[in-house]
């Protein structure tokens, strides 16, 4: 599949529109001028074209069948993330449309493949996270999608998507509202590893950060969500713009929701 101009998440939202998402995001291709392909058990290495294998969590399918092991989908200014579970899958964002062929790739090399995708997990509406979702549920033929039930209406998809709130479960995972970037904002928090997908509750493009103000719906909501998410002390957080943050986590956040009013 053929790439577009580089694009960055400001032109992109400020183009597309925060809640369309649809038939015209499918020709946009995920990558931007800073992307950065991932190396697997470690950091991000610069350069890259955003795109192909991702960072891992050092855990495959070939595992522990309980064992959750995650993957990341580097789509440049935005990510995406596989989750495994023995040879059953979720993915958790979808990226801009023409995401699919990178998340599939990405898949492919964890294990489980398009067929052991059980569960695509938006966590909100905006185009950059599930631009791709009418595409993955096709090649994902077994799985059911998800979005936070408050941006559920917003969410244009081939097939149905369940409305999922805070306390939800679904495969294993715990479901914690978030609301403030969107009134539906949901992210994703597995006990046992502490494992938090924060979607972009949380950024880490700098430093650890909250939701971006300019892309924010309610920035008092957004704050509040940040501390809910501290409580939890993750041991490691997935976010949607930036790298994974796997050093001294839960200190990191404790600061930043200290920080914030």
């Amino acid at each position: 599949m053929g790439r577009a101009r580089p694009v960055g998440r400001r032109w992109f939202l400020s183009t597309v529109g925060r809640g369309a998402v649809g038939v015209a995001l499918l020709g946009v291709a995920a990558c931007s001028d800073d992307g950065s392909a991932g190396e697997a058990g470690g950091g991000t290495t610069p350069g890259g074209d955003g795109g192909g294998t991702g960072e891992q969590s050092g855990g495959t399918s070939g595992g522990s069948p309980g064992t959750l092991a995650w993957s990341r989908v580097d789509l440049g200014f935005v990510s995406a993330y596989v989750l495994v579970r023995g040879n059953e899958a979720a993915v958790v964002d979808t990226g801009v449309g023409g995401s699919a062929d990178e998340i599939g790739a990405v898949l492919d090399e964890a294990g489980p493949g398009w067929a052991g995708v059980r569960h695509v997990v938006l966590t909100h509406k905006h185009p950059d996270h599930a631009g791709s979702i009418s595409d993955v549920l096709a090649e994902a033929t077994r799985a059911k999608g998800y979005v936070g039930t408050a941006d559920l209406s917003e969410v244009d998809a081939s097939r149905p998507l369940t409305g999922l709130d805070d306390g939800a479960v679904v495969f294993g995972l715990q479901v914690v509202g978030t609301p403030g970037h969107t009134a539906g904002h949901i992210a994703v928090f597995e006990p046992e590893t502490r494992l938090l997908v924060a979607g972009d509750a949380l950024n880490n493009e700098d430093s650890l950060a909250g939701s971006n103000p300019q892309f924010t719906e309610d920035e008092t909501a957004a704050n509040a969500s940040v501390r809910k998410l501290a409580a939890l002390r993750p041991r490691t957080i997935l976010v949607g713009h930036g790298d994974p943050v796997r050093s001294s986590t839960a200190a990191q956040l404790q600061q930043l929701a200290a920080s914030l009013s």
